[in-house]
């Protein structure tokens, strides 16, 4: 059955394995996310009051901050996989974050409010946007699932989360919040960073990390991203109504494409992640786009796009059995490695 399934899955991305290499030739600075180097360094670098560190994630910039001390936090784990950190696999999140940014996906979709928009507050994040709500989930629950897992070591300050102005309730704002409400995606999380944390053998000096496997780690980290999907899907189909439906569909296509990557432990480094989202779309759709021809796009984004409809499309119909016959065919290295040279090959051919 899992032979069957890569063969489905093949042939519903064949159309977008022609040329979809994209516009990566990426110059130094873009291989960040967005104004990276102003967001905060340190815990401490964040608002302190009444002996509470005091994030606001309705800010990009501070939100970008969640990550970047997760990345620092976690960089000498990945020590032996490159230079500069470039090798930590955090890196997939705070990368699609900036794309979302980049592109105008945390702006207030309803126009309502200038939040996120130029003439108003650029680097507000607007809880109307479904990308900014599905993004929370792969934000803040991860960094109080490393907070709980003790990766910044025993803090001398709580951690204040700050709610949007509207829709609090579909947040949490606090580990032991956060534990409550969703006890499985904090374990997830928790356990990527528990993983990382018993890797290090502190009584060598320098420190070494002999017993860290980059494919459990993976695995690890992909199913805690799965999970916050799949928790705030359902949660936030009520945003979608505010995009086109070229938009809507995209990012339901989006998040269904990611089951399938997931299941191949694909490799979430800065310069793979930064490779792979060449292709995305670099504006909102609107009304007017009709795959596969939308003109301001590349022949090989349109046949991205196309092909994560197609895929999408396939799950639907196959009742959801198409993923789990591809996660079967997934469920040994071998057939990982198959299917990560599959994905490649879309954006390498």
């Amino acid at each position: 059955f899992g032979t069957h399934a890569l063969l489905i899955v093949t042939l519903t991305l064949i159309p977008a394995t022609a040329a979809a290499q994209s516009e990566n030739d990426a110059t130094r600075e873009d291989v960040y996310p967005p104004l990276w180097d102003r967001a905060p360094e340190s815990l401490l670098d964040f608002l302190v009051k009444d002996n509470k560190i005091v994030i606001n994630p309705w800010n990009y910039q501070e939100r970008l901050g969640v990550y970047k001390n997760m990345l620092n936090s976690s960089a000498k784990y990945f020590t032996a996989f490159g230079s500069q950190n470039f090798g930590n696999i955090l890196w997939g999140l705070p990368l699609q974050h900036g794309w979302q940014f980049r592109t105008g996906r945390l702006a207030d979709p309803s126009s309502v409010t200038s939040c996120g928009y130029e003439d108003g507050d650029l680097l507000c994040i607007s809880a109307r946007s479904w990308w900014s709500c599905m993004n929370y989930y792969l934000a803040v629950i991860p960094f109080l699932g490393a907070v709980e897992a003790g990766l910044f070591g025993q803090l001398q300050y709580e951690i204040e989360i700050l709610p949007p102005e509207e829709r609090k309730a579909d947040f949490c704002y606090s580990v032991a919040d956060c534990r409550s409400r969703n006890p499985k995606l904090m374990d997830e999380w928790k356990a990527y960073f528990e993983y990382l944390l018993s890797t290090e053998h502190k009584a060598g000096s320098p420190a070494t990390f002999s017993s860290f496997k980059m494919d459990d780690a993976l695995g690890l980290i992909w199913r805690a991203h799965v999970s916050s999907i799949a928790y705030a899907l359902p949660k936030f189909q009520d945003r979608l109504k505010y995009f086109s439906d070229p938009e809507a569909n995209f990012g339901q296509d989006w998040a269904n494409a990611v089951d399938f990557i997931a299941a191949t432990h694909f490799s979430t480094d800065l310069e793979t992640t930064n490779e792979f989202q060449a292709f995305l779309p670099q504006r909102m759709l609107t009304e007017g786009d009709v795959l596969p021809s939308i003109s301001d796009f590349s022949p090989q984004q349109n046949r991205v796009l196309l092909s994560m409809r197609a895929l999408h499309k396939a799950n639907q119909l196959t009742g959801g059995l198409l993923l789990k016959l591809w996660q079967k065919a997934m469920s040994t290295e071998a057939g990982r490695k198959l299917g990560r040279k599959l994905i490649e090959d879309l954006a390498s051919s």
